[in-house]
């Protein structure tokens, strides 16, 4: 009885045991490779899974999430000769956990030493200026090579990012003091260029101002002449209807003609500023006078003219002995 007992444990534990072998439950993100005798057979996704107890057996355990693998700093140097330290990281995931199991061992370290590998590569065929200023040709770069090289794993390399450049110290000094030159050159330009276009706009405006200044002239000169040749045909206009009143024995026109040409005379006289004393006939009777004796030479040589000419028949008769108009 005691032995039929140890033996119906032994075959509850057997069963147990063998239910358990044969139930795998594989967690969300993970894939469970089989293997049978050795040799990968299938692929357990997440959740519940079944094998053959003591026939099959998980073989690896694979995280298909996104990973991400730290790469050290290292020394790179670069076409010119500059040597720089480099650190960065690179992220990857499992898209076929057989392969990714079975075509390579280790599949984080290889992931790494290619990366480091092919940084090297890469940077170390660019300049220095160009190493530092594009940091994006880089990565890009990086990930199509290290991603071709990983596609046999059954890996996908996602992203991989420089995260630090660091030249010599040496190094560093020079570039600032090639940043400082810089800016100081550009500010000395761009002062250079303020001066040239303020002098520019100054003299345009000098220019300007001189046209129009100039134009000013042109049209007061024009408008003067204009002014004079009215006044000079007003004047012919007046001397031609002094000389047809004249001609026709008018004695009265050519007096007021040469009373008022007196009169102008003596205000030029009076409004010379280098005339400081003047002797002229002040009084009213005296211009009369001038005037009156003015009138009389030409009434004498009108006289003496008509008694030389012939009068013609219908002519207006001149008037002999007429006496002169008084001013």
């Amino acid at each position: 009885m005691f032995g039929f007992d140890i033996f119906t444990i032994a075959l509850l534990v057997l069963f147990v045991v063998t239910v358990m072998s044969a139930v795998k439950i594989v967690p969300q993100g993970y894939n469970y490779t089989v293997e049978r005798f050795g040799r990968y057979t299938r692929t357990l996704t997440p959740g519940l899974g079944l094998i053959i107890p003591f026939i099959d057996r998980v073989g690896r355990k694979l995280n298909m999430m996104e990973q991400v693998v730290n790469v050290p700093s290292q020394e790179v140097i670069t076409r010119d000769n500059a040597m720089v330290r480099v650190d960065g990281v690179a992220f990857f995931q499992v898209l076929d956990a057989a392969r990714a199991s079975y075509e390579v061992t280790n599949l984080e370290s290889a992931i790494l030493n290619l990366t480091m590998t092919n940084i090297r590569t890469v940077m170390g065929s660019m300049d220095l200026d160009k190493l530092l200023s594009e940091r994006d040709e880089i990565n890009h770069r990086l990930l199509t090579v290290v991603d071709d090289a990983t596609h046999s794993w059954g890996v996908k390399v996602t992203r991989i990012e420089i995260k630090d450049i660091e030249p010599p110290r040496d190094l560093v000094d020079a570039m600032a003091r090639q940043m400082k030159a810089e800016r100081d050159k550009r500010a000395a330009i761009l002062t250079a260029e303020g001066e040239r276009q303020a002098a520019i706009l100054e003299a345009e405006g000098t220019k300007q101002a001189q046209i129009l200044a100039a134009e000013g002239r042109r049209e007061a000169a024009y408008r003067d002449a204009e002014a004079r040749e009215r006044e000079a045909e007003a004047e012919a206009r007046a001397t031609a209807m002094v000389s047809e009143a004249i001609a026709s024995g008018n004695v009265q026109a050519i007096n007021y003609f040469v009373a008022n040409n007196y009169v102008d005379a003596l205000k030029a006289l009076a409004a010379a500023p280098n005339q400081k004393v003047m002797l002229m006939p002040l009084e009213a009777s005296s211009v009369i006078g001038s005037v009156a004796g003015i009138g009389e030479i030409a009434r004498e040589a009108f006289g003496r003219d008509s008694s030389d000419a012939t009068p013609e028949p219908g002519s207006p008769r001149p008037r002999r002995g007429g006496s002169v108009p008084t001013v």
